[in-house]
């Protein structure tokens, strides 16, 4: 019930004496009429005021009842106000809100990344003009002056992509991987592929070696498996669920998480307070959302498409193309006064390539050998280094762990795979820390406390000249909307932002992804065309800091061995070259 400040039959009264007083127009009745006009006016602003106060209230009780019935906040120990998401993106999916000038990089940098229409799909599907590398060619070009192939060319190869029929394709899309290699000598390096958009691309490649230089081309996707993929990321971003454990006194129970979860019921919200980066579960029965204690891979939903035959190893994912005509051609040493031949369709350049194995930068830092172990100790001497990301990072803490026989790993009985993990040469002062990064992560059951977001780990590293922060982050979010991506470096970018701010001479180096063999079940989580696109936002947003790259894409690409999603020994060893050669110098032999 309402209680108002004055009956409302006296205010009637008021106005009716009122009226009748004007009509006489009395000196005295006047001021009397002036007088409860007044005094009504009051009346009418007090009854105005508690009136609006009032809605507010029982707005505010049923919004708070409404709260109370869908979502759960649970609070972290480090409050931050973050600004809830109010844009909806791929139906039921909230992204982390961005600034306006935030929104605008993002913007700009999804055009600058943004990949070729691809055609709409019939149902049922009609194969015969979907690419096909048995019928597609790729041809070596002539040198553009006359002469030999000398180092220094740029060498190009035209590529025709076909249909089953036989058909030229009139449009571009296809993912085509492209290398240079010579297996005898150890050499490879990665070719730029570039679309023209009506079915031909020119894949170009920098003449490094003196020899023989074979030139390999790779359809990864069709173009039509490319619009299949674009719409299972839209559609289905939570094909890969999350499980989470709550425990309370003797009642456990476990629900579905992800970082977007349909809306068929209740849900606690562990969105982070500090970077405002997603999570969310469906609340357990009875149960507070505080009682969660674990969190691990839920599965995966099968029947994602109708699509299958578009996803065919050794049909159309992941085959080579036949030349048509020489595949390789013999390379000699640069001579004076003849000119280099360059390419018009591409201006950057390889980040390096393999020679005899090793691992050659081109621009920027010289890559060092660090063959022995007494090398790489004198590199990390007085060195703190905090490695975080995915299992791929993982790798890195287990090469030195493994190299270095005085490095003693502590036992601090977590979890091999997740970590924490702490390697420590008391004589030598080094100490190698590596995390696992926060949600979404694909893994065993891990702690719901040990999920740490990179961004906040980062604002808790004092950094200086002795430290060093290493980074990879891109493997378990390939399955979910770029966007999401996009905002979680732009976090890790402010909080490396703040680190070299306050300690200016700390070193950090970051992991990009590689290419990776997979089926079609593995092509909707870790397509190679997912990770391509993500690894041009990540250089883009990174790009102007003082950072260093370890271009793990093209690392991987150029090299002999098979692409796996952990490359193996040879490769790594090469990384960790790379990532010894910006932290310092050889000193140990």
């Amino acid at each position: 019930m309402l209680f108002f400040p004055k009956p409302v039959e006296q205010v009637t009264v008021y106005y009716t004496q009122s009226i009748h007083c004007l009509f006489t127009m009395s000196p005295l009745c006047k001021m009397q009429v002036y007088s409860r006009l007044l005094k009504c006016g009051c009346i009418f602003l007090l009854l105005a005021i508690f009136v609006f106060i009032s809605m507010i209230y029982v707005m505010d009780i049923l919004e708070f009842q409404k709260k109370i019935n869908t979502t759960y906040i649970i609070p972290y120990p480090r409050a931050a106000i973050v600004t809830q998401p109010v844009d909806i993106h791929y139906k039921f999916c909230k992204l982390k809100p961005l600034s306006p000038e935030e929104s605008l990089e993002e913007q700009l940098l999804l055009e600058s990344i943004a990949w070729p229409e691809t055609p709409s799909l019939p149902s049922p599907l009609i194969m015969n003009s979907s690419s096909d590398p048995a019928h597609s060619t790729f041809t070596i070009l002539p040198r553009k002056r006359e002469g030999q192939w000398q180092i220094g060319d740029k060498l190009e190869a035209l590529i025709k992509i076909y249909d089953l029929m036989g058909r030229p394709k009139k449009y571009g899309g296809d993912v085509l991987l492209a290398r240079l290699h010579n297996p005898t000598l150890g050499a490879g390096v990665a070719g730029q592929v570039v679309d023209h958009l009506n079915g031909s691309y020119f894949a170009v490649f920098s003449l490094l070696w003196e020899g023989s230089a074979q030139v390999e081309v790779t359809l990864v996707h069709p173009s039509e498996a490319v619009t299949e993929l674009r719409r299972v990321n839209i559609e289905e971003l939570d094909r890969i669920y999350f499980k989470s454990q709550f425990r309370s006194s003797l009642l456990t129970r476990t629900t579905t998480c992800n970082v977007c979860l349909r809306p068929t019921q209740p849900v606690c919200n562990y969105t982070d307070l500090r970077t405002g980066e997603p999570w969310f579960c469906y609340k357990p029965a009875n149960m507070s959302c505080d009682t969660r204690i674990s969190n691990y891979n839920g599965g995966y939903k099968t029947s994602l498409t109708t699509m299958e035959k578009l996803f065919q190893s050794g049909v159309n994912m992941k085959v080579f193309l036949p030349a048509s005509g020489p595949a390789s051609v013999t390379v000699f040493p640069k001579q004076k006064g003849q000119s280099e031949v360059s390419s018009s369709s591409v201006e950057s350049e390889p980040s390096g390539y393999y020679y005899q194995g090793v691992w050659r930068a081109l621009g920027g830092t010289t890559v060092h050998q660090f063959n022995t172990s007494s090398a790489i100790t004198q590199c990390l001497k007085g060195k703190v280094v905090h490695m975080y990301g995915d299992s791929t990072m993982r790798q890195w803490f287990e090469y030195l762990n493994a190299a270095l026989p005085d490095l003693k790993e502590f036992n601090l009985h977590s979890h091999k795979s997740i970590g924490p993990l702490m390697a420590l040469d008391y004589a030598n002062n080094i100490l190698v820390r590596y995390r696992t990064h926060g949600p979404p992560l694909r893994t065993v059951s891990v702690p719901s406390m040990e999920l740490h977001y990179i961004a906040n780990e980062l604002d808790n590293v004092v950094g200086g000249s002795n430290t060093v922060v290493v980074f990879g982050i891109w493997a378990h979010f390939d399955n979910f909307p770029i966007e999401f991506y996009i905002r979680r470096l732009m976090s890790i970018r402010s909080a490396v932002v703040r680190l070299l701010s306050r300690a200016p001479g700390t070193v950090v180096v970051i992991r990009t992804g590689n290419p990776k063999p997979y089926t079609i079940h593995g092509a909707f989580v870790n397509s190679d065309w997912y990770t391509f696109q993500r690894l041009k936002a990540l250089k883009a947003i990174f790009k102007g800091l003082n950072v260093h790259l370890v271009d793990a894409w093209e690392m991987v690409l150029a090299h002999h061995l098979p692409h796996s999603m952990h490359p193996q020994p040879p490769i790594i060893k090469n990384m960790i070259n790379v990532l010894l050669s910006y932290i310092c110098s050889p000193k140990g032999g």
